[in-house]
């Protein structure tokens, strides 16, 4: 680990230069998404970016939907019609075989509407760049989870060309509007993850394996560090990485805490 840094403090003002122009005139965003595997600590993180910066915009992965969608109507003889909803998310780990198509497809189409809404007014307002960080990306839908589906036999051939044809479609026609600066890789050890993972206890991941981890953690470092990933999307094969060891337990030590805000502070500076 790098040597500990002195206490200091730290605000969003002095990690970038005054805000840049698009062509219209516009201020342009400054877009960053975290990746990482399950339970490496993104959501902490994102709060430990969000706390440091508060005038940045953390974009959260929009897991809540996954867990409550709203499956239309149901009556029963002589009842009044009642909504149903239904946990995707429990689904996929329940039966991967069944839903995975379904539930990849949904997760990267509610997290491309999230991830358009309009930057609320006090960013664009700011007098330095705007800056949004999303919580993993439309890329890593594709080529990490849904990618990773696909060579587990969850998703078809058929599911898999119809995926990237779709995918590639939204990428052409909105993907300009989500466009990434950077990507900031909190990396760690699947074991950690697991361990991160039964701490935490959601419900829907009680049957989620030390292998599964262990698979993803291959397709980010085949993505981010190896490069070996095969990528359709050419201004994403320039994005800069920046890796952050995230074994460490940063959300407990205020000195770590410090390091890795001062490299993301950096790492905005270059971009």
């Amino acid at each position: 680990m790098a040597h500990k840094a002195g206490k200091r403090s730290f605000s969003c003002s002095s990690c970038l230069s005054n805000k840049s122009l698009t062509e219209d005139g516009k201020a342009g965003v400054k877009r960053v998404s975290i990746e990482g595997n399950i339970a490496v600590g993104k959501s902490t993180f994102a709060r430990l970016l969000k706390s440091a910066c508060p005038d940045w915009e953390v974009v959260a992965e929009p897991v809540s939907k996954w867990q409550n969608i709203k499956s239309g109507t149901s009556k029963g003889p002589g009842a009044s019609p009642q909504t149903t909803a239904s946990n995707l998310l429990e689904m996929m780990y329940q039966d991967p075989q069944r839903w995975s198509y379904t539930f990849q497809t949904y997760s990267c189409m509610s997290r491309l509407r999230t991830q358009l809404q309009p930057p609320p007014a006090h960013l664009l307002s700011s007098e330095r760049t705007p800056v949004q960080v999303y919580e993993r990306s439309i890329y890593s839908d594709r080529y990490i989870f849904a990618l990773n589906m696909f060579e587990l036999g969850c998703i078809n051939s058929t599911e898999w060309a119809v995926y990237k044809d779709w995918h590639s479609l939204l990428v052409e026609q909105f993907g300009h509007q989500v466009e990434l600066e950077g990507i900031i890789y909190l990396r760690a050890q699947p074991k950690k993850c697991m361990d991160r993972l039964e701490h935490r206890g959601r419900e829907e991941e009680k049957g989620v394996k030390l292998d599964y981890l262990e698979k993803l953690h291959i397709q980010h470092e085949r993505w981010l560090v190896d490069k070996s990933t095969e990528i359709h999307f050419e201004k994403l094969k320039q994005i800069p990485v920046l890796q952050l060891d995230a074994s460490v337990e940063f959300q407990s030590d205020p000195e770590v805490r410090e390091q890795f805000i001062t490299q993301v502070k950096n790492f905005f500076k270059a971009l």
